[in-house]
């Protein structure tokens, strides 16, 4: 997989594309943004938010995408193959999808659903890729409607913990072929 690869969609208004550096910092914005706005942490300075903040690093390994509506980006995630150092969970034939994130201030807009969508069709251009996967939260309950709504399906066995934590992270996946 290569970002050099052309990909882009556009949906519901949307251009979805491979970030670009001049991006990288806004991703990281969106990102932390987002997951402090649905309270999944409350110190911004957080181990796991610096992490996210490290875009061009993930786009060295991983694709990193936006999400455009008109000259502002306002959605991103990353997408990584089975092997890849950021895959938590993908499996050898899967396309995971990491750090999906909307802007708070757009969120419920339909970005995160074109971003998913814009996955999809990614995963069904890629030889070798039968299923998208991705990781949700236990009590991300809008997240997980939106999954089950494009058809992913809950694989309880794949389930898992944060290490060190009581946090429970389901998994959830789509055949694609």
């Amino acid at each position: 997989m290569s970002l050099l690869d052309d990909f882009r969609e556009t949906h519901d208004g949307l251009v979805i594309e491979p970030a670009k550096p001049t991006d990288y910092d806004r991703v990281g914005d969106i990102t932390v943004d987002a997951y402090l706005a649905a309270g999944h942490f409350s110190d911004p300075q957080h181990q796991y938010l610096q992490f996210v903040r490290q875009v061009a690093e993930r786009a060295q390994k991983a694709e990193v995408y936006v999400a455009r509506r008109g000259e502002h980006t306002i959605a991103s995630m990353t997408l990584v193959p089975f092997g890849n150092d950021y895959a938590d969970i993908a499996r050898e034939g899967e396309l995971e999808i990491r750090m999906l994130s909307v802007d708070p201030s757009v969120q419920r807009s339909g970005a995160g659903r074109a971003m998913v969508v814009a996955a999809v069709e990614r995963a069904r251009g890629l030889s070798g890729v039968h299923t998208v996967s991705l990781t949700t939260g236990a009590d991300w309950v809008a997240a997980r409607a939106l999954y089950e709504s494009l058809g992913f399906v809950r694989r309880e066995e794949r389930d898992w913990y944060v290490p060190n934590t009581d946090i429970l992270l389901l998994v959830y996946t789509l055949t694609v072929e």
